[in-house]
């Protein structure tokens, strides 16, 4: 099989690369984007056009690239984890989604991959197509599946996106992705039914330039416990993956720092239950988790969060256990702090759940 060319958006710390890299799929990765969720003001119709007038992709990575250290002076931290774990051809990891032209990369891409913040759109129906999702950022995702004409694309969601503006936002989304020519199919998966003890219910919609026949991944049993990737497992190193991207659990013990530990006036704030308007039972220990939160080095109830005990002393989970627990295997390189770490798992995507749909997209022989 020839290199699979990818182009990623909203790349956060990469599960669908680190999901070939487990698969050992030969890969090549031609653009990452990602700006890190860092607040910047700037004309955007006026900087596009000049990013447009540029000559080639380089010069106008480096424009954005210099725009940016203008207007702010925040890190970007995604970028940071990214580059210290992929590589990238050309080192074309791009900044800004609505300032990258994928003119560039029109038909040089095999699967493009992304999700964007869910939004409310302007218009009820998509009669303009395109145009109803302007101002938002699924517009530059639909944007760049356009401009660049990649033989798959994969589109990642809450799964409340179905709901969204009582289901408006789901059928103008529906009406550009057939507008673009693709054929699509979309469905809610759940990590727990792929290998990983978490509840994270999440929508996929899989599109492809020619018609195929293609089926969302049948589930699985789950054979391992939130603790498995934890308690039983927590010295550095001891979860890695097999020649088919199977997870190896060594089961080394090690110790965990202190510093996890929740002291006795923080346990009895993380085992309110709430309030009446808003009330979680609060439960530890639990064999499947709860959704991994982006805030869950904030130290959250345990109604909301994942918190484990170890002869009688209750912990919140690290930030390799968090990584774990989106499928990242220890290999994968930590490289910013705890509380970016933790927000940086929270917003991934499962790299189990990809690995499935990856598999299903290969039967169709599309790429």
């Amino acid at each position: 099989m020839n290199k699979i060319r990818v182009g990623s958006l909203f790349s956060g710390i990469g599960a669908f690369e680190f999901a070939l890299k487990r698969m050992n799929l030969s890969h090549e990765i031609v653009f990452a984007c990602d700006n890190g969720e860092r607040i910047v003001d700037y004309n955007c119709e006026k900087e596009f056009a000049y990013v447009k007038s540029l000559r080639n992709e380089k010069e106008k990575k480096d424009y954005v690239d210099s725009l940016y250290k203008k207007l702010t002076r925040r890190t970007n931290f995604v970028e940071n984890s990214y580059l210290a774990n992929y590589k990238i051809k050309d080192d074309l990891f791009f900044q800004d989604i609505r300032l990258l032209d994928g003119r560039d990369f029109e038909n040089k891409i095999d699967i493009l991959v992304g999700g964007s913040p869910c939004q409310s759109f302007s218009s009820v129906g998509y009669q303009r197509g395109l145009e109803d999702a302007r101002g938002t950022l699924f517009y530059d995702f639909a944007r760049l599946v356009n401009e660049t004409k990649p033989k798959v694309f994969i589109y990642e969601n809450v799964r409340n996106l179905l709901k969204h503006d009582c289901g408006k936002t789901w059928q103008i989304i529906k009406g550009i992705f057939e507008s673009l020519g693709y054929h699509y199919y979309y469905q809610i998966l759940d990590a727990e039914d792929y290998g990983i003890p978490q509840k994270r219910r999440r929508l996929f919609v899989v599109g492809f330039k020619n018609e195929v026949n293609f089926n969302f991944p049948q589930k699985i049993d789950l054979q391992r416990s939130l603790k498995d990737f934890a308690i039983e497992t927590n010295d550095f190193g001891s979860i890695s993956y097999g020649k088919n991207g199977e997870l190896k659990f060594a089961n080394k013990p090690g110790l965990i720092d202190s510093k996890y530990y929740l002291s006795p006036k923080l346990y009895a704030y993380v085992m309110k239950g709430g309030t009446k308007s808003f009330y979680q039972k609060p439960v530890i220990n639990l064999e499947i988790g709860r959704p991994l939160l982006s805030t869950m080095g904030n130290r959250h109830r345990a109604g909301i969060d994942n918190y484990l005990s170890i002869d009688g002393n209750v912990r919140m989970l690290s930030e390799r256990e968090a990584l774990r627990l989106m499928g990242f295997t220890d290999d994968y390189k930590q490289v910013v702090s705890r509380a970016q770490t933790y927000k940086q798992a929270g917003n991934s995507i499962v790299v189990d759940v990809l690995m499935a749909i990856i598999k299903e997209i290969l039967k169709t022989k599309s790429i």
